[in-house]
């Protein structure tokens, strides 16, 4: 009962808050996105996936735009290579070519195929662990059963601990989210002009930061942590 008169008192400061600002404030109250699912990357093999994704993507947006399977492309080289940007090209030629597509070695094709990369850091911390689904879920049940009967069942209680522990494994077996996240866009260009792009967004472990830094950039990273 104690945690039933808790979530009493914290509704009911909310309201006399909300009834005592009258719909002003100093700056913009902060508020949370709805709850998304952002894969992370944590192999070579998870690598192939995403080359696999963004080549049936891409494949689909060139066929609306009226380009056949077979036109001519050329999937471009970065002008420095990262470990991550070196495997990710070669996955992507690899699926292009298993799926039908006419890939050409040099440059001059009809299409020409590049990506890019961005390593974003968060200083901030990361919380481990947001309710999802199977929370959500049961807390629904829960609500809904308050209002027809004017209590909370022990039972469903313990169904509510039980999900909520359910949600929390899955961030677990995943990682959880980190500091470090990637930015990958793939773009399709012909003269000059966008014809298909893709942007995703992935998280990635921080101690793996050097597979998408460039070679030159890593040296003077260590360089410099060395020195202190």
């Amino acid at each position: 009962m104690s945690f039933i008169k808790a979530l009493g008192w914290t509704a009911a400061a909310g309201a006399v808050f909300a009834l005592a600002g009258c719909g002003s404030a100093p700056i913009p109250l902060s508020n949370n996105f709805e709850l998304t699912n952002q894969y992370k990357v944590r192999s070579a093999g998870h690598w192939e996936l995403v080359s696999r994704d963004v080549v049936a993507q891409t494949r689909a947006t060139l066929e609306k735009a009226g380009y056949a399977a077979t036109t001519p492309m050329h999937v471009v080289a970065p002008a420095q290579s990262s470990a991550f940007d070196l495997g990710f090209r070669d996955f992507l030629i690899t699926e292009f070519v298993q799926g039908g597509a006419t890939v050409q070695q040099n440059p001059g094709a009809v299409l020409e195929v590049s990506y890019n990369t961005q390593l974003v850091r968060h200083n901030s911390d990361r919380p481990h662990f947001i309710p999802g689904q199977f929370t959500m879920l049961a807390g629904g049940i829960m609500a809904a059963y308050g209002l027809r009967h004017e209590h909370l069942d022990t039972k469903l209680l313990a169904t509510l601990g039980l999900t909520t522990a359910l949600d929390y494994v899955n961030s677990i077996n995943s990682g959880g989210p980190t500091n470090t996240e990637l930015i990958l866009t793939t773009t399709v260009s012909r003269a000059g002009q966008y014809v298909a792009r893709k942007t995703d967004v992935y998280y990635i472990e921080n101690a793996d930061t050097p597979l998408f830094l460039l070679p030159s950039h890593y040296r003077a990273v260590n360089m410099k942590v060395v020195s202190q």
